[in-house]
């Protein structure tokens, strides 16, 4: 009787799911996929080494998996991958977070090998998705304007309207994908996952990197997407960027607890975390897009 449901709320919606063997759906012209798999195993960790020029990648990365949303007839596409993010840890390039167990985990990666933490052992990154626009025939026909048709995000002061998103729509779709995770050796969390979840009137996606270093550090990076099917002149996505970070010492001084037992769910203590950056910036998807790379 769900499957029912669900499959006459599809129709009424004018979706349709995907019939080629991947997990997702059809919608307004959008095309939208997810892939879970499992990580990658030592072979293709080391060629990751290799094209991130480290040594060092999380415990778990999961490389294969992955969340698209295309644009079929622009051919725009907006997708997640664990590659770029480490891509965007390794060119930012933080410094490493001062923790009182450091001298605990020169054996991390390596028993046999003291390994010293003098890079980025969070994993933090500023990667808020991926944009490419797939090249097709069409190419050929106007090569001059390739450059102009790269999608270009602008910023803009319109916000993602978070109440009408709680609206009581159904849920044609959705999931959450693991992009990669590290235990920090028992003394904390760094996660990267993506979600989407896909309504009759719009498609809304959360890209959050949640760090919490026990006893030291809290940091949380989301990027919101939003894209309404009423656009008649074209898809005009939304993307909110916002940062949030604190210290368990100036939140204990605010008087929330020091427990990190307390701080295992980052959307209930989101709100605790003062926004260090944020900023609105909207894409115009465009049926005459070329293609680009």
């Amino acid at each position: 009787m769900e499957l029912e449901i669900d499959q006459k709320e599809l129709k009424a919606a004018g979706a349709e799911l995907s019939t080629d063997g991947r997990r997702g759906l059809r919608i307004h012209g959008w095309e939208i996929f997810s892939s879970n798999l499992s990580i990658l195993n030592s072979s293709s960790l080391q060629q990751w080494e290799e094209k991130l020029q480290t040594s060092h990648l999380p415990e778990m990365v999961f490389g294969d998996s992955c969340l698209v949303l295309e644009h079929t007839k622009s051919g725009t596409k907006i997708h997640f991958n664990a590659f770029d993010a480490l891509a965007g840890w390794k060119k930012e390039a933080l410094p490493p977070v001062e923790v009182p167990a450091a001298a605990k985990w020169k054996f991390r990666s390596k028993p046999f090998q003291q390994v010293i933490l003098d890079y980025d052992y969070t994993f933090t990154t500023p990667y808020c998705g991926s944009e490419t626009i797939d090249v097709d025939a069409e190419k050929n026909k106007c090569e001059e304007n390739l450059t102009s048709n790269c999608p270009s995000w602008e910023d803009c002061e319109q916000q993602i309207d978070m109440v009408a998103l709680s609206s009581k729509e159904p849920i044609l779709f959705y999931d959450e994908v693991i992009l990669y995770e590290d235990e920090l050796a028992d003394n904390g969390v760094s996660l990267l996952t993506a979600k989407v979840r896909v309504m009759p009137s719009c498609w809304f996606l959360l890209l959050r990197f949640w760090l919490r270093v026990d006893g030291v550090l809290m940091r949380l990076r989301d990027t919101r997407m939003h894209c309404s099917f009423a656009d008649t002149a074209g898809p005009v996505i939304l993307r909110e960027i916002c940062w949030r970070e604190a210290t368990f010492q100036d939140l204990s001084a605010k008087g929330y607890p020091s427990d990190s037992a307390a701080y295992s769910d980052p959307s209930i203590i989101s709100e605790r975390l003062p926004v260090v950056k944020h900023k609105t910036q909207k894409l115009k998807v465009h049926d005459n897009f070329v293609g680009c790379k």
